[in-house]
Formats: structure tokens, C-alpha cells, sequence
């Protein structure tokens, strides 16, 4: 049955990622973060235990669990889908990691006493990007810290949204106006460091990994989740290899700390 199909094509696809990152990288992230990555913000986000964490658009929380795990900060993960948030309390439950989730769509964010706002790997989805952060901005108190991964570039042109695959989530922003509209929204960047390269090499590492499944296991991808995703996914990582080792997109992770007015 398609449900049956479906669930054995994610497990293998699943083992596919995994296979594309280096041993304990891998933590059931569906991007080009890795783990290690993943501690080294946090930290300097300065999470710890008892620090309050809301993780925005966190999905199935791989990175989250992982973070809360490691950790032990009040962690709370929100997304805009059931199935995910309900796939991240399976994985907190199994885990032993006490950890809340709610489905929520960003923004508004929820409200609550928080002191680290996480945005990994979705901040490009966001056209309306001063919207996004004025809502960080107001919610974070004086000193709270919001953590988040972007991807630095000028807007697609109409001929590359064209060829990529999901160009309505794909909002690059040029370094400088996001740095203008995090000011504005009372954020003062304290961290920014590149990771590019470090993506580049994961992005084509899981190209070559989807690449690699036999024939059948792609024809049975196709017939569960339809061939434009196969196809789809491959033509997406490719094309972002491309644009990282251009200079097309640049990477970055950041930290902005809330001011005091």
C-alpha cells in the first residue's frame, strides 16, 4: 500500500542522510547542518541548563532533542505541522528528553518567557523577513539572544526560480539588509561566522547519497511520493552545490543579542 511504501521509502532515505555525514553528525536533521554545528551555536548562544529555549519551525527536532539533550536547557519546539510536531514528541518520548512542542505557524511567535529564539535552516523560507524579526525582537527580553543559520545572497532572478524546485520557500537576502533589519528590530549581532565550505561539502555528500540508491529503491520513492519529488530533490541539492561553490549563496551562522532600547 502507498502508506506501507511510503514509511519504508522514509527509512531509507533517512539511512541516506545519515550515510552523508561523518559518525554521531547525524541527529535526523533534514539539512545541511550538522550536530557538532548545532552545539558550537547554541553554546555561544549561551544555552545552558535552565536557559529557556523556543525553537522555531523545529520540525521533527532532530537538532532540538539534540541541543535539549546535550544541554539541558527549558526547551519548547514549535512548527506549522502536526505530523512533524507529533513525530518530534514520538522522539522526545523515546529519547527521555522533556521537551514541550506546539503547532504553531511563524510568525506570531507563541507567547512565554524565553531567552534564546533558535531558527536553524529555515530562515530562508521567510520572504517577509522584517515581519520575522520584529516578532523576535519584541519577544526576546533585554539580553535574550536569538540563534539562527542563513543563507546570504541577492533574490533569485525569475529564470533561477524557474529551475529550482520549491522557489517559494527560497528567499535569499544580501548580508548587509539583514543585518540592517535585525538592527532595527533591536537585535545587535554578536557572532557571524561562515560556514559555506563546511555546507558545500554536506550538500554534496547528500547529493552523491540520493544519487547512489539503487534503481528500485528511487522507483519506489517515485511511486510513493510522486516522481517530480525524487527528481526534485536531487535537482535541488545539485543546484545548491553549485551555488555554494560559486559564491552564488553563502552560509552563515549568527547570533543577535536583544539591547536595551
Amino acid at each position: 500500500m502507498r502508506v506501507a511504501d511510503s514509511t519504508h521509502v522514509d527509512r531509507v532515505l533517512d539511512a541516506a542522510r545519515a550515510s552523508a555525514f561523518e559518525p554521531g553528525e547525524y541527529v535526523g536533521q533534514q539539512s545541511f547542518v550538522t550536530a557538532g554545528e548545532v552545539l558550537w551555536l547554541a553554546r555561544r548562544a549561551g544555552i545552558g541548563p535552565g536557559v529557556r529555549v523556543l525553537d522555531l519551525c523545529c520540525g521533527m527536532a532532530g537538532p532540538g532533542l539534540h541541543i535539549a539533550r546535550e544541554l539541558g536547557c527549558d526547551y519548547v519546539g514549535v512548527d506549522a505541522s502536526p505530523a512533524a510536531v507529533a513525530r518530534a514528541r514520538e522522539r522526545a518520548a523515546a529519547a527521555g528528553v522533556p521537551a514541550r512542542f506546539d503547532v504553531a505557524t511563524i510568525p506570531p511567535l507563541p507567547p512565554g518567557p524565553v531567552d534564546v529564539a533558535l531558527l536553524l535552516e529555515t530562515m530562508l523560507a521567510f520572504p517577509d523577513k522584517r515581519g520575522l524579526l520584529e516578532q523576535v525582537g519584541a519577544s526576546l527580553p533585554v539580553g535574550g539572544r536569538f540563534a539562527f543559520t542563513v543563507e546570504e545572497g541577492r533574490p533569485l532572478t525569475a529564470s533561477e526560480r524557474e529551475g529550482m524546485p520549491g522557489a517559494d520557500t527560497v528567499w535569499l537576502v544580501p548580508l548587509d539588509e539583514l543585518w540592517a533589519e535585525l538592527d532595527r528590530a533591536g537585535l545587535r549581532v554578536r557572532l557571524a561566522h561562515e560556514v559555506t565550505a563546511e555546507h558545500r561539502a554536506t550538500v554534496e555528500a547528500l547529493a552523491e547519497a540520493y544519487g547512489s540508491l539503487a534503481p528500485r529503491v528511487l522507483a519506489e520513492a517515485a511511486a510513493a511520493f510522486g516522481e517530480d519529488g525524487v527528481s526534485d530533490l536531487l535537482t535541488t541539492h545539485r543546484r545548491w552545490s553549485r551555488w555554494l561553490r560559486e559564491g552564488r549563496v553563502r552560509k552563515f551562522a549568527v547570533v543577535a543579542q536583544k539591547g536595551a532600547g
